[in-house]
């Protein structure tokens, strides 16, 4: 068996350079791989672009590395809860690709399954549709999209194994799948991480033969983007 298991985050980003594209699993601040993002700030690198549903907020989540001016560009489709988003956003500083929410998530799912492009009616006379191939099926328009390429996917699973299969859990189990799939090389960040074998085969999500590094995440925070409570 490959050995995919590493000690640590850092170990995890080796290989990590400047201009590269990467995906990063999760939704809102649920899912998101934490440890992965804290040793992508660490190491430094600069001119990213990162393919994410979320932004995260100012100062968690992706929000640690656009304080730090390492994101030069953003592929997402909700962003609205984080200000210094908002800020590099329209001053030019920072470059935006907002993209409906299915199909972001196709587009993820297209990578990792080998599909090169299709054909949605989502978006069609709107900025998303502008320069793109259009065609018309039953009666309907439908613009192409493309699969998407990047150089890495850091993903967070509630489980997994020393052979990289993962169990997610809960809404955590929306991008994560997906962008496991498709990264060209998936790391894969789990709060527990137990032998070969000891998993249900009817219970994992992603196959590990999409995963090429697994490690024991740490410190989880799993902040709450918007925090409602009654008044007292």
């Amino acid at each position: 068996m490959i050995r995919k298991v590493v000690s640590n985050a850092e170990i995890a980003v080796e290989g990590l350079k400047d201009d590269m594209t990467l995906m990063l699993g999760g939704f809102g601040l649920c899912g998101i791989p934490e440890n992965s993002i804290t040793a992508i700030r660490n190491l430094g690198v600069k001119g990213l672009t990162c393919i994410s549903n979320n932004a995260g907020v100012d100062d968690f989540g992706l929000g640690l590395l656009l304080q730090t001016r390492q994101i030069k560009k953003m592929i997402s489709s909700y962003v609205g809860e984080n200000d210094l988003f908002e800020k590099q956003m329209l001053s030019g500083e920072l470059e935006v690709d907002l993209i409906p929410q299915g199909t972001l998530a196709e587009r993820c799912r297209a990578a990792g399954a080998g599909i090169p492009a299709f054909y949605t009616p989502a978006g069609y006379g709107t900025e998303v549709a502008e320069g793109k191939e259009v065609r018309w099926f039953k009666g309907k328009p439908h613009i192409l999209e493309h699969a998407f390429e990047a150089d890495f996917a850091f993903v967070k699973a509630w489980k997994g194994d020393e052979a990289g299969n993962l169990v997610f859990k809960g809404t955590a189990r929306n991008f994560n799948p997906l962008m496991a799939m498709a990264g060209k090389i998936t790391v894969a960040e789990v709060e527990e991480l137990v032998p070969a074998g000891e998993l249900d085969p009817n219970e994992i999500h992603t196959p590990g033969i999409f995963v090429q590094r697994i490690f024991q995440g740490v410190n989880y925070e799993k902040r709450i983007e918007q925090r409602t409570i009654r008044q007292s």
